[in-house]
């Protein structure tokens, strides 16, 4: 077992809401620390588990929404530290996946400050869990890739199209709610068929979450008038309803399938 010192920093996955899928680690952390910095899409019950006298600080952006900038967020970390504290750097999902980490782990660097990584369950496996579906397939989907579809306001999505064409991957877009029109035009234009299977998860692992299975032509459709406002993850590739066929309990439909996870 990892000791927590003090003037130390932990960077914790939060996994993607459950507070049943955080892991043992994660939990153990949460109740040493001395001050936590959570984001905004860590969910109540996750939170609910750091003890009521540890000092809970909200760091969370959202949607543009920011409550702290990156620079503002690795000073009150490092600031932390200095200071004696044992920190968590709490955030949804996986730390090492579209989290900032290393940003974080450069600033406390850069100061001598101890830190270290607790893994956490990124949303891509909650959503496959909670669809009943592999994410890859022998002969179907060989490949699995995960890319964001956030880009700063007014650039277009720098991303190699042709490559996430690839009909034999699966691509996993976090945050992709917003680009849905651009990752379909795109992704069709390079080749991929208008007809390949999608499914959009929306809060993945919490009771509240939700699905839309639908095709690729389809998906500004769907993303645009099937969901609410948390947070969702497209799911794009021929294993989405090749895993479905041999044995899951949500078969694969056309056009938009509302279905409660």
């Amino acid at each position: 077992m990892t000791e927590f010192e003090q003037g130390s920093v932990w960077l914790v996955g939060a996994g993607p809401g459950d507070p049943d899928l955080l892991t043992r680690k994660a939990e153990r952390l949460l109740r040493e620390a001395s001050i936590v910095f959570f984001d905004a899409l860590v969910g109540q019950g996750v939170l609910d588990l750091i003890p009521r006298d540890t000092r809970r600080v909200a760091v969370g952006k959202r949607s543009g929404r920011h409550s702290k900038d990156q620079k503002t967020i690795d000073a009150l970390i490092v600031e932390a530290a200095l200071a004696g504290e044992r920190v968590v750097r709490l955030k949804g999902g996986d730390p090492t996946i579209f989290a900032r980490a290393a940003e974080e782990m450069l600033a406390c660097r850069v100061h001598g400050i101890p830190v270290r990584i607790c893994p956490g369950i990124t949303a891509a496996s909650a959503a496959a869990a909670d669809l009943g579906i592999s994410l890859t397939l022998r002969g179907m989907a060989r490949k699995l890739v995960f890319v964001t579809a956030h880009s700063r306001a007014g650039e277009a999505l720098d991303l190699d199209w042709a490559g996430l064409a690839d009909p034999q991957a699966t691509l996993a877009i976090y945050m992709g709610k917003a680009a849905a029109k651009e990752v379909s035009a795109r992704l069709i234009a390079a080749g991929m068929p208008g007809d390949t299977p999608v499914t959009l998860v929306e809060n993945a692992s919490l009771p509240q979450g939700r699905s839309l299975s639908t095709r690729l032509d389809l998906l500004p459709l769907a993303a645009g008038t099937g969901l609410g406002d948390g947070p969702a993850l497209i799911l794009v590739g021929q294993a989405v309803a090749g895993s479905r066929e041999i044995g899951s309990r949500m078969p694969a439909e056309a056009g938009l399938v509302p279905a409660a996870l």
